[in-house]
């Protein structure tokens, strides 16, 4: 550990690598909320959070696992048709207390093209929420649905059966077959906008 008397201990959760104070001081300067997009291995989490003097307040938020739980989400809750669906709701939930504009936010997350955090941003942008961003970055239309998916699942089924089983065994659990996920994508998206885009 570095010593002397020009020495400042970081901030804690600079120290964990949790928080880039930079960014997130830029963040705070644009005056808006910001739409905080985050992934884990297996879900995917977006929250519209607002700056407070006595600590961030959360204004709306959307967690994968409440697609399966409050929707009837059939597929894996980690991957890029979840990620949108994700930001999807909690795009309609911003809209729905007063929320229009917001900044994004994808901490430490590297910034590549086409990653889940900006299949969040997708699926907020689609409810109605402005959020200034480059179109570059966004994921296809075709990976949002889940046709990357769909095409694979049809390639392994014809090449080895077994392997299909395998791979897809959770899916098969829960009564969907892979290569419908874009069919279930769609019919879940219409159930999100149907009980939350009407305000209830």
């Amino acid at each position: 550990m570095a010593t002397g008397p020009r020495y400042r201990v970081p901030f804690r959760r600079r120290r964990e690598g949790k928080t880039n104070y930079y960014k997130r001081r830029e963040l705070l300067k644009a005056d808006a909320p910001r739409l905080v997009a985050r992934k884990t291995l297996n879900h995917n989490i977006a929250q519209i959070i607002d700056y407070a003097p006595q600590g961030d307040v959360t204004l709306a938020s959307a967690h994968s696992i409440e697609l399966r739980n409050k929707f009837g989400w059939k597929g894996h809750c980690g991957n890029t048709p979840a990620a949108y669906l994700t930001g999807y709701l909690c795009g309609l939930r911003a809209l729905d207390r007063g929320i229009e504009r917001a900044v994004l936010d994808i901490g430490l997350h590297r910034p590549v093209r086409g990653a889940r955090v900006f299949a969040i941003l997708k699926g907020a942008l689609d409810a109605g929420l402005e959020v200034p961003h480059g179109e570059e970055v966004l994921p296809p239309e075709d990976r949002i649905r889940g046709e990357h998916i769909a095409n694979l699942a049809r390639q392994i089924r014809e090449e080895d059966p077994e392997e299909y089983e395998r791979r897809f065994s959770k899916y098969l659990e829960r009564g969907l077959r892979p290569e419908e996920l874009p069919e279930h994508f769609e019919e879940v998206k219409a159930k999100i906008e149907e009980e939350v885009g009407s305000g209830s």
